[in-house]
């Protein structure tokens, strides 16, 4: 417990810090409702332009809208890019007091940015729950909504798929800092890695809704396990065998890159050079 200790302290410090800036977190639930109700209308005329590809298709219109609520309200989930405080760091030299701490840097850079990644979404996620998920039925706008798990079981498989894809996010947040430590600027990790974040973790379209040849690839794939892969076993499309399946991938995925970028991070710091003075 004392071990861990240094590392709790690191992820409720930048938790709570985070979660002071309010007016982000509203601005951003704003937006996110914004594009939300752009991509549910989207789904909503293409299912009513193709009755034969509705009814062929792999999700209802329910499913999909649901599926489109729960990836905006978890999109601070997936990290779009580097740590910002750790891409400063790079950038001023300061990654040097992180190498004279008496901790792990892999695991204090992977709390901070579990953090960051956490507050950013809890807040917004509460927000959506409230308009999507209750304000809307009470409207009278049962279609549009947040639609509720498809049963306990998927609920309590939900629940544990999030926390492991909250530890897939920060090992692929890990994987770009890394980058970013190597090359000293955070620009063209994060011009490769956003459009791989958006299209592959269903962000951009719920992955179900992708040509049949192509369904194994991007369930196998690890940017399906922060969101895709939650949401399908939330609305029981991923059950029984199918469901643990889907846990194992994540837990696949989250051991293999944190032993990749425990390795690759440890190389890049035994040839790290800080100029200044």
């Amino acid at each position: 417990m004392d071990a861990a200790r240094p590392y709790l302290a690191a992820f409720s410090s930048r938790f709570l810090l985070m979660l002071q800036y309010r007016a982000a977190a509203i601005a951003g639930f704003a937006t996110q409702c914004w594009w939300g109700a752009i991509k549910v209308m989207i789904l909503a005329a293409f299912f009513a332009a193709s009755p034969g590809a509705a009814e062929a298709s792999p999700i209802s219109l329910a499913q999909a809208i649901t599926y489109i609520w729960m990836v905006q309200a978890l999109l601070a989930l997936t990290p779009w890019g580097s740590d910002p405080e750790v891409a400063q760091a790079v950038r001023t030299g300061s990654v040097a007091y992180d190498r004279l701490r008496p901790v792990d840097t892999y695991w204090l850079w992977y709390v901070r940015g579990g953090a960051w990644m956490v507050s950013r979404a809890a807040p917004r996620a509460a927000l959506m729950l409230l308009a999507a998920g209750l304000a809307l039925p009470l409207l009278g706008l049962e279609a549009w909504a947040w639609g509720p798990p498809a049963g306990l079981a998927a609920a309590g498989f939900f629940t544990v798929s999030l926390g492991l894809a909250v530890a897939l996010s920060s090992a692929l947040l890990m994987i770009v800092n890394i980058v970013v430590a190597a090359t000293l600027t955070d620009r063209g990790a994060v011009v490769l890695y956003n459009p791989l974040v958006i299209v592959f973790s269903g962000n951009l379209l719920p992955l179900a809704l992708y040509p049949d040849w192509a369904q194994t690839a991007l369930l196998m794939q690890p940017f399906a396990g922060m969101l895709d892969i939650p949401l399908r076993l939330y609305m029981g499309q991923l059950a029984g065998a199918w469901a643990w399946a889907g846990l194992g991938l994540q837990v696949f995925w989250v051991l293999a890159l944190i032993l990749v970028g425990r390795a690759a991070l440890a190389r890049v710091m035994a040839r790290l050079e800080v100029q200044g003075g």
